[in-house]
């Protein structure tokens, strides 16, 4: 009778572990275990090998679980056959298949489903040692089961996926609501080009390169941009930018009659098609807080900034010299303006 008591516990013991460990290694994210892998403890570095080739783990429990379930069964039926009589062996069957599908099957994989990050840390060294021993095993199922499951990789995330989980997160209380948004506005940075974010060449600033200060200086003051544009003889023809702040300085300190085209900096170029998140790698690496963006045909289309990158992240930067917030909104009036003064619909 003992005999038959221990099998039994085996049984449901082993049974109980392979559908629990399955289940918890199905469970636990990817990007959980790539994270726990930066730790560097054996453990989690077992599980992130162990998750990178997963359906090796797999099979080897697989192949565990029958072994316990089919070996076990017939030591039972068995032993049974001795202890109890074939009378009892229908009912003992009976039982035992309740004992399996309640302790074998359903606690344990609804108790690793929901504590899966330290059962998988748990099991995986023991697993990871498993699937090498029983490496002939899972190599002839890998090959007799590889037709059915080749297929591209499937990636861990995708940005549908990380904007549902950030609202998840906001409404959880994980992260907090000004966090979430800027979370949804990092992604619009793939979808806007320079000729979305751009000021207008209608409304852009610019400088003759062979004027001189005096000769500018009222429209120096008046100008609202710290960066104003340098150009020969139409905008299409611009040859760099100056600072503001540098043209008052050389006026106050005596120095009107300079020409614009002795201050001027270089200037770097885009295509209106470049995408915001390249703007600001470019910002980034010149160093500079403006560009010139170029229509399909060379011309110039406008200027964008990057405070102008940076909004599309934190929304409408505005500081206290700031007269005009929305300059595109501005050109789109005053190019309306200049078609009706022309006679020209805007249809």
């Amino acid at each position: 009778m003992l005999a038959l008591i221990i099998v039994v516990t085996v049984v449901l013991f082993g049974s109980a572990f392979c559908s629990g460990t399955e289940t918890a290694l199905l469970s636990i994210s990817p990007i959980r275990v790539r994270q726990l892998a930066q730790s560097k403890k054996p453990s989690a570095l077992a599980l992130a090998s162990i998750r990178l080739h997963i359906n090796r783990p797999i099979a080897t429990i697989v192949i565990l679980n029958n072994i316990f379930n089919i070996v076990g069964s017939i030591t039972i039926g068995s032993l049974t056959s001795k202890v109890l009589g074939d009378a009892w062996l229908g009912i003992f069957s009976g039982v035992l298949t309740f004992l399996i599908i309640i302790f074998g099957e359903i606690v344990p994989k609804t108790l690793c489903q929901r504590y899966a990050e330290p059962v998988c840390l748990f099991v995986a060294i023991p697993i990871k040692f498993l699937t090498i021993i029983f490496t002939p095993l899972v190599w002839l199922v890998e090959h007799v089961t590889a037709p059915f499951v080749q297929g591209k990789n499937i990636p861990t995330t995708n940005e549908a996926e990380i904007k549902f989980l950030t609202n998840i997160g906001f409404q959880e209380g994980v992260i907090e609501d000004d966090e979430a948004e800027m979370i949804q506005r990092v992604f619009q940075l793939n979808d806007l080009n320079a000729s979305d974010l751009m000021t207008p060449r209608i409304i852009i600033t610019y400088l003759k390169s062979d004027r001189t200060l005096n000769e500018c200086q009222a429209e120096i003051i008046k100008s609202q941009h710290t960066r104003i544009l340098v150009i020969n003889e139409t905008i299409d023809d611009v040859t760099g930018l100056v600072l503001k702040d540098e043209l008052l300085t050389a006026m106050i300190e005596g120095n009107g009659d300079r020409l614009i085209d002795t201050l001027k900096r270089p200037v770097h170029f885009v295509p209106e098609t470049n995408r915001a998140d390249k703007l600001l790698k470019v910002f980034q690496e010149n160093r500079e807080h403006l560009a010139v963006v170029l229509d399909e045909y060379g011309g110039v289309a406008g200027v964008v900034t990057l405070e102008d990158v940076l909004e599309v992240l934190t929304g409408e930067i505005v500081d206290e010299t700031d007269r005009n917030v929305d300059l595109q909104e501005i050109a789109r009036k005053k190019r309306l303006r200049l078609l009706k003064s022309r006679g020209i619909s805007n249809d």
